[in-house]
């Protein structure tokens, strides 16, 4: 079993889609955050056997150079390494972080004080739990929204404190900045976009047979 997680649901539509029913490929979305990470894979490792983990999502981008839609990797595991390289992953630091990084100022704070190049909130813990039952792991991210770049909402006042997002919270919040609208719609397309690309790495990476069927 090759295991692929991913944090919120958003984020795994578009691999499963593309891989169709792939026999000895499983999908997990943990919820966001370290300690839904660290419970959700622990409790699947504690049933299942895994031979390969790969922890997936969207990341907000640090270094100036990469784009929406750049797909980038962090591992220790050379064999699996070169297998991103050559799915068209790039290497690179990934900081996990315990809040979404949502000004350019907060950005680059980050890379200024961790030298990462993106960042996002599970991996971390994920790698942590591989290490100790020494199973092949990956960080594997999709740039969702570049360094330059704003958030359209502070997205860290929506989430409670079990980091479920409070939907009617984020109702209210748009309610009182109608204005604001057009960007999250086109931050949802980018989304989606980036997932599709993510999606194709991944893909190519586990070497799936009979894509999209």
């Amino acid at each position: 079993m090759r295991l692929v997680c991913f944090a919120v649901k958003e984020e795994a539509p578009a691999f499963r889609k593309l891989a169709g029913p792939q026999a000895g490929v499983a999908t997990l979305v943990t919820g966001m955050g370290r300690r839904n990470a660290e419970t959700a894979v622990r409790r699947f490792l504690a049933s299942q056997s895994v031979e390969l983990v790969l922890t997936c999502g969207f990341a907000g981008g640090l270094h100036p150079d990469l784009a929406p839609g750049a797909v980038v990797f962090e591992t220790t595991d050379v064999e699996l390494a070169a297998r991103l390289a050559q799915a068209d992953a790039k290497p690179a630091k990934i900081f996990c972080a315990d809040r979404v990084a949502v000004t350019v100022a907060d950005k680059q704070e980050l890379r200024k004080s961790t030298g990462a190049d993106a960042v996002e909130m599970e991996s971390a813990a994920i790698q942590i739990v591989c290490r100790e039952l020494k199973i092949p792991c990956a960080t594997v991210r999709v740039i969702s929204d570049a360094a330059g770049e704003d958030l359209p909402l502070d997205f860290n006042q929506l989430y409670r404190p079990d980091m479920s997002l409070d939907t009617g919270k984020l109702a209210w919040t748009i309610a009182k900045a109608p204005w604001k609208i057009p960007n999250l719609m086109r931050l949802q397309k980018r989304c989606q976009f980036a997932a599709e690309k993510l999606a194709g790495v991944l893909a190519r990476t586990l070497e799936l047979k009979h894509i999209g069927q």
